[in-house]
């Protein structure tokens, strides 16, 4: 389980009333560790399944999903890791295993069909659209950004560009700036963002607010570390109704 998914489960399960959720992870070994993330196991908040999004079927995930309001997509790769081939496994987590994701909601049909919530990354667009708010400064680290990861940045778009044709299930993106392990500030900037830095910590906050934000669905929201008011500022944009990705 990620850094990022280890935050938004604690929040889950200290919420008033805390929520019940599965927590899909890719070894057995995980197990205790994830369970161990609520204030007390004994209560049976989190239930762990182990599953691979590279061997695991569409009707697998299906099952899992069924009876879910919301389906958080989190990856917890980061390029390099394994010493295995940087454009096979980016494709094979942040593209394939994502549409297989994708597929399985909308094969969902005993009861709603989930909201999708999916972290992504800010800047990812199609490589010759360019917002319009971007300084010279974001254009030079964007094309850096493209140099050094090209893989990655490559699939999480094509990802994003799948999802955001869907429209047999709800979904909303969310697309943080570079991670820090900073202790979380409360405080953000959301929408039409540079380019730049958020902690962990802020990011699981907003992913948890967007279970009570269903007019959130279609959005991508770009966020970093800011000055405004995590609650305040994700509503203002959520009302708004702008999306941040470009296609």
């Amino acid at each position: 389980m990620g850094r990022i998914s280890q935050r938004l489960t604690k929040l889950l399960v200290s919420s008033t009333p805390p929520s019940q959720f599965k927590s899909i992870i890719r070894h057995q070994e995980q197990v205790d560790a994830v369970r161990a993330l609520s204030p007390d196991p004994t209560l049976g908040l989190i239930t762990p399944i182990v599953l691979s999004l590279d061997t695991a079927s569409v009707q697998e995930f299906t099952d899992v999903f069924t009876g879910c309001d919301v389906v958080y997509f989190i990856t917890g790769w980061k390029p390099g890791e394994n010493n295995q081939n940087a454009e096979e496994i980016t494709k094979k987590v942040d593209y394939e295993g994502a549409v297989k994701v994708f597929d399985a909601i909308e094969a969902v049909k005993d009861g709603a069909t989930p909201h999708l919530i999916m972290v992504s990354a800010l800047d990812i667009r199609h490589p010759e659209k360019i917002h319009e708010h971007y300084t010279e400064e974001d254009i030079a680290m964007s094309e850096r950004l493209r140099k050094g990861i090209p893989s990655f940045v490559h699939w999480k778009y094509e990802a994003d560009k799948n999802l955001a044709k869907r429209q047999g299930f709800k979904w909303t993106i969310v697309r943080p700036g570079g991670l820090t392990e900073d202790s979380g500030t409360g405080k953000v900037s959301i929408g039409r963002t540079h380019l730049g830095t958020v902690s962990r910590d802020d990011v699981a906050k907003v992913l948890f607010l967007l279970v009570t934000r269903p007019k959130a669905a279609g959005l991508a929201i770009d966020l970093l570390s800011g000055p405004d008011d995590v609650e305040q500022r994700l509503d203002m944009f959520v009302e708004k109704g702008e999306t941040d990705f470009l296609g």
